[in-house]
């Protein structure tokens, strides 16, 4: 996938499920996923053997939207982190895109290294926590910016607030506490894509998914979350037909910029 077809997906899913589960099977997931119409996911560094999953995904799933999560583009803290894991070591930004991956998140900011080298190549979504960082990243080339953790933060009056600061060009991804009912307030924010992860789905129903392995139900529970998303993004934005509106469209009627122009 090149880089304005990553991000065509991820606006037209308005959602990004985190990957934070061992217990859970990553293929499985994400055909649980496509089930519900989103085609893409985040593989977190946080889990074991991320490298392996992220492989294997994208071995399996080559049409599907893997990007790769939790990066540390600051080498010096890489190889201390390496250094006391080596048995299960975080990888590169280096390693995952040769892996496949087809975005990167971060949760902090990328370095300028970073967004030197693969800017413009793969979407790039920095984690930022202020005004002044958002408009840097993306000053670098970063496509959209991670508001995280978006609970601490302040959620949706933190981007209601900053919104006007960064004259409402740059689209922001709240990350951190998003849940069905913090949902709607994030898109009346003007918020395009959230970032959510499990803790998304009720506890007990969650519990049975894991126990049980129950695909299908999880495939019920993530299509009521697209089904939320797509009823308000349509309600806000009645002029865009996210399903098959192109970057370009979107970005004239929503005022947001993307950085893809960057890829040619």
């Amino acid at each position: 996938m090149d880089i304005k077809s990553t991000i065509t997906t991820l606006l037209k899913d308005g959602f990004i499920l985190v990957f934070n589960q061992d217990k859970l099977d990553v293929v499985r997931t994400a055909e649980a996923l496509m089930k519900a119409g989103i085609n893409n996911m985040e593989v977190t560094c946080r889990i074991k053997k991320p490298l392996e999953k992220l492989t294997r995904l994208r071995k399996e799933l080559p049409d599907f939207a893997t990007g790769a999560a939790s990066l540390i583009d600051w080498p010096e803290m890489l190889n201390t982190y390496n250094k006391t894991h080596p048995q299960d070591p975080l990888p590169s930004i280096a390693q995952v895109v040769d892996a496949g991956a087809c975005y990167l998140v971060s949760a902090v900011n990328f370095s300028e290294a970073g967004l030197e080298k693969y800017a413009g190549r793969i979407p790039m979504i920095p984690g930022c926590g202020s005004a002044t960082e958002i408009v840097s990243q993306f000053s670098k080339g970063a496509n959209l910016c991670k508001v995280f953790p978006a609970r601490q933060l302040g959620g949706p009056a933190f981007i209601k607030a900053i919104d006007p600061a960064i004259h409402k060009t740059i689209s922001l991804v709240p990350t951190g506490g998003t849940n069905p009912g913090n949902i709607p307030d994030y898109i009346d924010t003007d918020v395009l894509v959230l970032g959510g992860s499990f803790s998304m789905i009720e506890k007990s129903t969650m519990k049975k998914i894991i126990d049980e392995q129950d695909y299908d139900l999880l495939a019920e529970e993530l299509t009521k979350i697209k089904k939320l998303i797509n009823e308000l993004r349509t309600a806000k934005y009645p002029d865009i037909d996210f399903a098959g509106a192109s970057v370009e469209q979107i970005s004239q009627v929503t005022g947001r910029g993307f950085n893809v122009n960057c890829a040619s």
